[in-house]
């Protein structure tokens, strides 16, 4: 459970769309470029063939694990007002037919959603793996040119690190990522735990730690737009 009230960020996230919409209305801008709440483009990482790391008791594969906190973490901004967007909806990837190349259009198809919807802000949900099976905890990472990508990082890390099962209080990590060098708007990836990892694996195969650690993100993001 968070240490943050749920209705604390909701309220916080309600003043954060209002906030957004009033600067549009008193910016002057035209109602074609107006929005009327901030965008977030979340990116399930990985599908399809593409599986990612695997955990190394259950073999669960590491993309359906990010797209099922990917979708959670889609219903908590729209219930708050925001705008999302998901670049990858099913276990299949985005790269059409799995031929040579298939992950490099996979990853152009993304930047492609990111860039067509006028995303305000982008997170990347991934999940981690190491040789040393003794490390755990969510890492969140930025583009080292990027200060609101920064800025974001230490928002949603911040939040990360309040849960009550965090077993280490990391900071943002620079990261070196096609994901996070592909748009201007704010982005983080979020590695949410180690595969590689027994205890974290348990959580993150549970569809109750999936809410929870969705939910931790979400209130940190909305943090970052106040």
């Amino acid at each position: 459970m968070l240490t943050v009230k749920k209705g604390a960020v909701a309220l916080v996230a309600a003043l954060a769309v209002f906030s957004g919409a009033l600067g549009i209305l008193c910016g002057g801008i035209s109602s074609a470029q107006a929005k009327s709440a901030p965008v977030i483009v979340i990116d399930a990482g990985h599908g399809g063939i593409d599986a990612g790391v695997r955990g190394r008791n259950s073999g669960v594969k590491e993309s359906d694990i990010n797209l099922a906190i990917s979708r959670e973490l889609a219903g908590y901004f729209k219930s708050a007002g925001f705008g999302a967007v998901l670049t990858r909806k099913s276990q299949a990837g985005l790269y059409g037919l799995p031929t040579k190349g298939f992950k490099l259009r996979d990853m152009k198809k993304r930047r492609d959603i990111i860039n067509e919807c006028g995303a305000d802000m982008v997170i990347s949900v991934h999940q981690n793996f190491y040789s040393d099976y003794s490390r755990r905890g969510a890492q969140v990472f930025f583009d080292k040119g990027s200060e609101s990508g920064k800025e974001l990082a230490l928002c949603i890390q911040n939040s990360l690190n309040s849960m009550e099962g965090a077993v280490k209080k990391n900071s943002p990590l620079i990261g070196d990522y096609y994901m996070l060098e592909c748009t201007e708007s704010p982005s983080v990836i979020v590695e949410c735990g180690f595969l590689s990892n027994a205890q974290d694996e348990e959580l993150l195969i549970s569809a109750d730690y999936q809410k929870e650690i969705a939910y931790a993100i979400f209130a940190g993001a909305v943090t970052y737009f106040t």
